[in-house]
């Protein structure tokens, strides 16, 4: 069974969406479900998660409602304002009720303040996330944001916390650290999970290769072990970098050397079991 853990969807209408470039393609358009789905069939990729793809609760509203048409959708990470916590706590009772909401995810990479996330207002709506059981999905583009992992583990000891994308690692640049020793340190608390996707070189993303990323993932490997990492799509991130089928191929290549129980734990276990998938409700 393959879970993908990280596919986006997004409708310029429904949401601001402000991270996207209005003159540079190729994002700058809606991307539906329906759009991937035959992808999805195509590459024996049996159910996903959405994950949230702007920092407005109409995001959340649009992959809630792709949730209730598509069988596929077995979870959604929503959004929250993190930096408002009485809103957000409200916002939270009202998604807690919606068994396809499985995380919380904040856009805080495009935050100016690299340590925004170590700020009080912040600190205190992780505490909801941790109070609610609900895992936290942490996008890390910077070494800083990747530090701050094992300052949130230590503020939120019962916080699941899913750090997607592998923390961006330095896929050929000249140096693999700082990634390689703050990738380690998040990973020793056994409750930080990480996403093995979008792993693209940051100067020319189209240009990755699977022996660029195979170091990377190797060290994902070595410090999480396969029961911490799940395979994410990426899509339609995935787009311009060669489609979905390219990226999976490549991750299947990298991952070949697991034995099938770890395998398992990659493209489907560890998915669902720290989002708490019922993924039998569709079959």
């Amino acid at each position: 069974m393959i879970i993908d853990s990280h596919l986006h969807v997004w409708d310029l209408d429904r949401s601001p969406y402000s991270w996207i470039d209005r003159d540079v393609p190729p994002f700058n358009r809606t991307f539906t479900f329906g759009e991937v789905a035959p992808q999805l069939e195509q590459n024996g990729v049996d159910a996903v998660i959405l994950v949230q793809a702007d920092d407005d609760d109409r995001d959340t509203d649009l992959m809630l409602e792709v949730a209730d048409a598509r069988p596929e959708v077995v979870g959604v990470v929503a959004y929250i304002p993190l930096e408002r916590p009485a809103e957000a706590a409200a916002r939270l009772e009202v998604l807690l009720q919606n068994p396809y909401v499985v995380g919380i995810r904040n856009l805080t990479h495009d935050r100016p303040d690299p340590d925004w996330v170590l700020r009080p207002d912040v600190d205190e709506t992780l505490g909801l996330i941790e109070q609610a059981g609900l895992p936290w999905d942490h996008v890390a583009v910077l070494p800083r944001h990747l530090e701050h992992v094992a300052t949130i583990s230590e503020r939120h000891p019962d916080l699941r916390i899913v750090i997607d994308h592998l923390a961006k690692p330095p896929i050929g640049e000249d140096s693999v650290e700082p990634w390689w020793s703050l990738i380690g340190i998040a990973a020793q608390n056994p409750l930080v999970h990480a996403k093995i996707s979008g792993l693209y070189p940051g100067s020319n993303p189209a240009s990755w290769s699977v022996d660029g990323l195979q170091p990377f993932v190797d060290r994902a490997l070595e410090v999480f072990g396969p029961s911490r990492l799940m395979y994410g799509g990426d899509w339609p991130v995935s787009v311009p970098v060669g489609g979905y089928g390219r990226v999976l191929d490549g991750l299947r290549t990298a991952l070949a050397n697991l034995s099938p129980a770890e395998a398992d734990a990659v493209w489907s276990g560890t998915a669902s079991h720290v989002y708490g998938l019922a993924v039998a409700r569709h079959d």
